[in-house]
């Protein structure tokens, strides 16, 4: 028979569980053509206001804080013409199963991701790999990534081919 220990635990590692999968949704409900580009909106659900990300295995800071993250993703103005917005116009996030270690208020994460985006010419698309490494706690409003580092994997650049019938043999 389950314990309350065993039923908050599971509740914990769902609640984490989703709150991974809302930062690929915050990207791909404001995608580079969507005069919406608050990832906000779905982030605040996500990140702890004084969040810090480490991107730096992707050339980028190892401390940067959220709104500077988000600046780099969509620009400063939030049209998504800047930023990464400047170079894709599409894309599709699918943030992986987490593995969870709960320690109290606290926790850790590591979780795969798979991101796909297609330049902004409509003439490429980008495959972008890694693993996400999480630092969690929980606040008043639920369990917030206060900590994250991007490891990557690889990005790859294929070119885009309008009809997957012209790969056929002739």
């Amino acid at each position: 028979m389950p314990t309350d220990t065993d039923i908050r635990y599971l509740l914990d590692r769902i609640a984490i569980q989703d709150l991974i999968a809302k930062y690929g949704l915050g990207q791909d409900l404001h995608q580079g053509n969507n005069n919406d580009q608050d990832l906000l909106a779905q982030w605040a659900e996500v990140f702890s206001p004084d969040a810090i990300i480490d991107a730096s295995d992707v050339g980028q800071s190892a401390e940067i804080g959220l709104e500077d993250y988000i600046d780099f993703m969509r620009g400063a103005d939030r049209k998504g013409t800047e930023g990464l917005g400047k170079l894709f116009g599409l894309w599709q996030h699918r943030e992986g199963y987490a593995t969870v270690t709960l320690d109290g208020d606290t926790a850790t994460a590591t979780s795969p991701f798979f991101h796909t985006h297609e330049t902004r010419d409509g003439q490429a698309n980008v495959i972008h790999t890694g693993l996400w490494h999480d630092r969690l706690e929980r606040r008043p409003q639920g369990w917030r990534i206060v900590h994250r580092r991007v490891e990557n994997g690889f990005f790859h650049t294929f070119a885009r081919i309008a009809n997957p019938h012209d790969l056929t043999e002739r």
